[in-house]
């Protein structure tokens, strides 16, 4: 609570996440903050074998760090013709240290002479809610997906991480061609946490009522 306004952590130090995230969270009426806004150090590594192992990991530990109602997410692309990868090694699939830009010229490598109508693939995002003191049992998950097939050629400059290959059928566009609002109409993150909105504000006003 700052000056009578709840905090909600947002477990990133990612600007562009950070931003996505008070776009979609807008309807709060709280203070959106990143990990080193909230004066968060440590780093909770992702271990998990799963979007909701990691993204519970994360919301749990941060939160009993900062001592806030903490919302984390883990997300990845799957891709059909690579049998669902890289899923949940979406940041590390093509080895660790890479780009961006590294990673989505080398999934297309992979995919390289798959026809069109096989290159389906689903972006999926799972948001993790942790309430400080309550540890990973008292986690609350949301989810949301996003269809899409995977582009020829990177295209757009919007965006981040495999969305310049992540062509929207119904739209024509990549992800990355999207404008804000239009990705996060769509978008599996998007999706989350309109599924989350209503338990963010109860809890929220729950900790206002209680002083917490």
């Amino acid at each position: 609570m700052t000056h009578g306004i709840p905090v909600l952590v947002i477990a990133t130090r990612n600007p562009g996440k950070l931003r996505e995230f008070q776009r979609l969270l807008a309807g709060l009426q709280a203070k959106i903050l990143s990990l080193d806004e909230a004066g968060v150090s440590i780093t909770v590594e992702e271990t998990g074998n799963s979007y909701e192992q990691n993204a519970t990991l994360k919301a749990a530990g941060y939160a009993r760090e900062s001592r806030q109602i903490t919302v984390a997410d883990d997300s990845g692309v799957e891709v059909d013709a690579l049998g669902g990868a890289p899923g949940v090694r979406s940041a590390t699939y093509t080895g660790p240290g890479q780009s961006d830009a590294q990673r989505t010229q080398r999934l297309l490598e992979l995919v390289a002479g798959v026809p069109a109508r096989l290159r389906t693939a689903r972006y999926r995002a799972v948001l993790a809610i942790a309430r400080p003191g309550r540890g990973p049992e008292g986690v609350t998950l949301f989810r949301g997906t996003c269809d899409g097939v995977l582009a020829d050629a990177p295209r757009g400059n919007n965006g981040f991480g495999y969305d310049p290959i992540f062509l929207v059928p119904s739209l024509g566009r990549t992800m990355a061609e999207l404008s804000d609002l239009e990705k996060d109409a769509i978008s599996h993150r998007g999706n989350a946490a309109r599924a989350a909105l209503s338990y963010l504000k109860e809890l929220l006003a729950a900790g206002r009522l209680n002083g917490d």
